[in-house]
């Protein structure tokens, strides 16, 4: 642009100095503006992000956002929520994450002193509330600054009727608009008795569907032409098949078309023994079978267990389902379980272990894949940006040095890989 405007008062000024005549003036300056003014529609749309398209699951990437975290002093009234065991204290014994979020990006508002927690290098701590709408709008301009489809939001259904569940979905939904990002509902049924689960939630996602009109957003995820409704929680020890299929029925519709539905469900999903529950795995439209913790080990370190992928796809094929895989970045949960779940910990490796799963999902051609999570500091499986000099007062993981937005970039690729518009290669496709 500033080129095109040097070269109009050039050409206007050359033209004076030569005494060029009123006619030839006259040419110039109008071949020149009409030159700045064609590159103007180019230059606006070059500075807009994609839209993401939202009629499909197809060739995407969405990152589960748990938007649970609440701190003293935020519009929700909860206290330290999800950061501690204690909604009205945080302490090093009472903290249960395992990651510390970089607050470097956010701004004054956003951020929530923690009391006796302080940086190595003895400033002040702080920490963010996901009720808060500019804080949900930046984790989705860093989705749309690094490529990423959209979320599943979590909605907890033991807690879809608090208020603060209504301020976040509020949220979201003002952040994927305004990004160009996609979103569906993702109910959690943890926590719920088995004789109140089905009530429950088709009553939860019929006021969104007819009261919030939900499913009316632009941005609201599609696929087939119906609505995505996620569930998860369909295993078979915590209740009976036949919830699960009245479920299905109220939440499908008697002809089926009103919602496509994510289920998510025990990754050993094949070798169920009950025959009723075997029936409603194949009864999703699309199955995604939790593989968060799953393992297995190759040359002495842990990874991901990918190995009945190919299986499952056949299988799931075979049903007339699509299949969803869950990746994830690696595992822990200390502060939240104490010093003997250490065990349990499953090492990042830099993001291989991460970027192995991607790998093995284009080798199978399965083109869609859900991230757990985005923002699951609990259990260390975020994505987004985490501090690697964290509050000294306790011990959290960190990214090891390695770019506080080192995961989001190689969900990027993940993404262009599943999409096919890179070449799929085992080591990892970036550099910090």
């Amino acid at each position: 642009m500033m080129i095109l405007v040097w070269l109009v008062f050039s050409v206007k000024r050359l033209c004076e100095i030569v005494m060029c005549n009123y006619s030839m003036l006259r040419l110039l300056w109008v071949i020149a503006c009409l030159a700045m003014m064609t590159s103007m529609p180019l230059l606006a749309a070059d500075s807009v992000p994609a839209v993401i398209d939202a009629t499909t699951m197809h060739k995407k990437v969405l990152c589960g956002y748990q938007g649970w975290f609440r701190c003293a002093g935020d519009e929700a009234k909860e206290g330290w929520r999800h950061w501690s065991r204690s909604s009205r204290r945080l302490t090093a014994d009472s903290l249960t994450v395992e990651m510390w979020p970089d607050m470097s990006e956010y701004t004054a508002e956003e951020k929530f002193a923690v009391p006796g927690f302080t940086y190595p290098d003895g400033k002040a701590a702080e920490l963010f509330s996901s009720v808060h709408a500019k804080t949900v709008e930046r984790h989705f301009e860093w989705m749309r600054d690094y490529n990423i489809d959209g979320v599943f939001l979590q909605r907890f259904l033991v807690e879809a009727n608090k208020p603060s569940s209504a301020l976040v979905l509020k949220n979201v939904r003002a952040a994927a608009a305004k990004t160009g990002r996609t979103y569906a509902m993702c109910y959690d049924l943890s926590g719920v008795s088995a004789d109140k689960i089905e009530t429950a939630l088709l009553a939860d996602w019929r006021k969104l569907v007819e009261e919030e009109k939900l499913t009316q957003d632009k941005n609201y995820l599609h696929h087939n032409g119906r609505p995505v409704l996620f569930v998860w929680g369909f295993f078979s020890d915590r209740f009976s098949a036949a919830i699960a299929n009245r479920l299905i029925d109220g939440l499908k519709g008697a002809d089926g078309k009103n919602a496509t539905l994510v289920g998510g469900c025990q990754w050993y999903w094949q070798r169920e023994q009950d025959a009723e529950w075997a029936k409603v795995f194949r009864r999703f439209d699309v199955i995604s079978p939790w593989n968060v913790g799953n393992t297995m080990t190759e040359a002495g370190q842990k990874q991901a267990a990918t190995h009945y992928w190919k299986d499952d796809l056949a299988e799931a094929n075979r049903a007339g389902l699509a299949y969803l895989p869950v990746i994830y970045p690696g595992f822990g949960w200390v502060n939240l379980k104490g010093a003997d779940a250490a065990k349990q910990t499953i090492p990042r490796l830099g993001g291989e272990f991460f970027w192995r799963q991607f790998h093995t999902a284009a080798n199978l051609k399965i083109e869609m894949a859900y991230v757990a999570m985005f923002d699951e500091v609990d259990e260390a499986t975020a994505i987004f940006k985490v501090a690697n000099s964290p509050p000294t007062q306790a011990k959290f993981q960190t990214y090891e040095g390695l770019p506080t937005d080192w995961y989001l970039r190689l969900t990027d690729a993940g993404s262009k890989l599943l999409r096919g518009e890179m070449k799929n290669q085992l080591a990892l496709p970036i550099k910090p």
